[in-house]
């Protein structure tokens, strides 16, 4: 308590000088054991110099547990653990106090119940004048919830870092606030290729390709996340050796409390293979409009042809050298428009996605084909292709254009790797419900190790090839899905080079014939004589055209652009009007549109005529008002079936 004489209760009129020389101040006296005991957050009390309790506050009993009459005289090593005191940890604290004159240590302390806290001790020696030590004067304080929570915060930190330093995909790495690198996680040491002992210290700027760091993209993003928060960007990268990736970089400005920039966070994922894919991707939507727009181009000339064809059959007269020459001609026009159609579905048979046209396919048939289709590869080799197939008929249920394009391609193939003047053996058979083809050829051979590969994608076997003969590899690889999306089965087998090889194809049998589905077109229906419009700019195949549907009995007029089609149409009020899409000026949807337009063509029967088929063009020209579509070269059972139609339109009363 502190104690006060009567002049603090002097009389404030009387000038200061005048008090002071008539009542001198009296020290003042503090009663420390009672500021000691009021004490409770420390544990404070005495030692004497043997390590023996002579004081105790309340702070001391409130941390250790024991009131004073318990523990005064008792030696101050009862707070250690017993580990402490084995290795004499209390005798030591007080030879540093002792030494030094204060020892201050962190550590577990023992309560009186033996449950342990973290403690902050602090030692100080008390000496008499004749500065020997007398006692210790020891201050404890509890600082379990403090450390605590450091060891949460420190866990908390290194599970971050862990996590951090364990992302593969990512670097994750913090810049000082000038850029400089201070951490490195591994993501980073394997998309950039620098280890941590090699980046650490050095500026971000490297990994920029030179022309952008020498323009100060760098220091601009940088300044960017200063004043935004954060900057995201993509572009090249440089890795330690000089190569180059495509990043998507996200730098983040850090700070701490009190709003001091202390660097960034920077945030780099390797893209590169993304961004080839894209490449690819958009690489493959042209090739596909290439080819869509090849495909168009290359129907055009096989429009007139198919239309000649179709009037040649009409004659009745032809010698038979003729007739022969038109249906090879017809044939062939058939196979190669369905090459065309090849070329806008190559990506649907890479995938497996080709839709077959099912029909009875005899085997014999089926043979003969393959080795017409197959006779230029073999004739410019002077080979001959020798078959045998029984002599009652086998029915395949399939698709007789893709199954002779995959005998074509065994043929190729035997043809390609076989001598000049060889013989290459077809034989055909029935096995256990299924018809057996074989394709053997005399030329040389496969490796044993390659058998199981050759039907893979791009895949070529370059051991014993001639000289020239190369390709895409996907000859075989297109055998193997056709036939397997026929429900059949291809394999090659040889006995090493030099010693030729076969190819097995198995398909299963049809399970019955149905003349129905045999693919024979049969006579066209009767059909009453139409008035039909025929609007072309292409002039071959609208003159073909035209003449076919006039052997066939009908009016046609001929309309070579979609203006004079407006001219004609009134006056001759057709009651079929074939429209060619892609016409210059004036393309078949505004030419539609306006005709509809036209009184005397409101019931007409409109048919688009369009080297493009895909599912979106149908739906185009549907939504524009068209009753059908036709894909160039229109198929004679197609086009007989359209004249149906309108016929039966007409007989409908639907056109007068």
């Amino acid at each position: 308590m502190t104690q006060l004489d009567a002049s603090s209760s002097r009389d404030y009129g009387e000038p200061a000088q005048v008090q002071a020389a008539a009542a001198p101040p009296v020290p003042v006296s503090v009663d420390y054991s009672s500021l000691v005991q009021a004490i409770s957050d420390y544990a404070i009390f005495l030692l004497d110099a043997r390590g023996h309790i002579v004081s105790w506050n309340a702070g001391a009993q409130k941390l250790n547990g024991y009131r004073e009459n318990e523990i005064v005289g008792q030696h101050f090593s009862r707070f250690y653990t017993d580990e402490a005191v084995a290795r004499g940890w209390p005798t030591y604290e007080l030879e540093q106090a002792a030494l030094t004159g204060r020892f201050e240590d962190e550590g577990w302390r023992v309560r009186k119940d033996g449950t342990t806290f973290w403690s902050n001790v602090v030692i100080t020696a008390i000496r008499n004048e004749a500065g020997e030590v007398t006692g210790f004067a020891k201050i404890t304080r509890d600082l379990t919830a403090q450390r605590e929570y450091l060891e949460a915060l420190r866990q908390s930190e290194e599970r971050f870092r862990l996590l951090v330093d364990s992302v593969k995909d990512y670097a994750i790495f913090m810049l000082d606030p000038q850029g400089f690198i201070v951490s490195w996680n591994s993501g980073a040491a394997r998309i950039k290729g620098y280890t941590h002992d090699e980046i650490v210290g050095r500026h971000f700027s490297l990994f920029y390709v030179p022309e952008e760091a020498a323009a100060g993209k760098p220091a601009r993003e940088l300044a960017i996340a200063r004043q935004i928060g954060t900057v995201e960007d993509e572009g090249w990268r440089v890795r330690k050796d000089g190569s180059t990736f495509w990043a998507n970089v996200i730098i983040t400005a850090v700070y701490d409390e009190a709003r001091r920039l202390r660097g960034f966070a920077k945030v780099t994922r390797d893209l590169t293979e993304r961004r080839r894919r894209e490449e690819l991707e958009r690489s493959g939507e042209r090739m596909r409009e290439f080819l869509a727009t090849l495909a168009h181009e290359l129907r055009n000339p096989l429009a007139p042809v198919r239309n000649a064809v179709g009037t040649m059959q009409m004659e009745t007269n032809l010698s038979p050298v003729i007739a022969r020459a038109r249906d090879l001609i017809d044939r062939q026009v058939t196979h190669l428009t369905r090459l065309v159609d090849d070329l806008l579905d190559i990506g649907r048979i890479m995938s497996d996605k080709v839709e077959l046209r099912i029909s009875h396919v005899e085997l014999a048939e089926l043979v003969a084909r393959a080795i017409e289709a197959a006779r230029p590869f073999t004739d410019s080799r002077e080979q001959r292709v020798v078959a045998q197939v029984p002599d009652d008929p086998v029915i395949i249920r399939g698709d007789m254009t893709r199954l002779v394009q995959v005998l074509q391609n065994l043929l190729h193939n035997a043809s390609k790797f076989s001598p000049n003047g060889s013989v290459i053996e077809m034989e055909g058979r029935v096995d256990f419900r299924m018809a057996v083809l074989e394709v053997r050829d005399r030329g040389c051979g496969i490796p044993v190790r390659s058998l199981d590969k050759i039907f893979e994608l791009f895949a070529q076997e370059k051991d014993g090839q001639n000289g020239g003969e190369s390709g895409l590899g996907i000859g075989l690889t297109l055998c193997k899905s056709l036939v397997e999306m026929h429900g059949g089965s291809i394999v090659a087998s040889s006995e090493g080079l030099g010693f030729g090889s076969t190819f097995t194809l198995s398909l299963p049998l049809s399970a019955q014939f149905d003349t129905a589905e045999s693919g024979t077109i049969g006579a066209a229906p009767e059909v009453q004589p139409l008035r039909i419009l025929l609007i072309d700019d292409n002039r071959d195949s609208a003159d073909s055209l035209a003449m076919l549907l006039e052997l066939k009995g009908h009016e046609v007029r001929i309309a070579y652009d979609g203006e004079q089609a407006l001219q004609i149409a009134p006056r001759f009020a057709p009651h079929l009007a074939l429209i060619d899409i892609a016409m210059p000026k004036m393309d078949g949807y505004a030419t539609l549109a306006a005709m509809r337009a036209l009184p005397a063509m409101a019931r007409t029967m409109y048919a688009a005529m369009t080297g493009f088929g895909h599912a979106s063009d149908l739906d185009r020209t549907r939504k524009a008002g068209f009753h059908a579509h036709l894909v160039k070269p229109v198929e004679m059972a197609v086009l007989d079936a359209l004249l149906a139609k309108a016929d039966g339109r007409l007989s409908g009363g639907a056109q007068t």
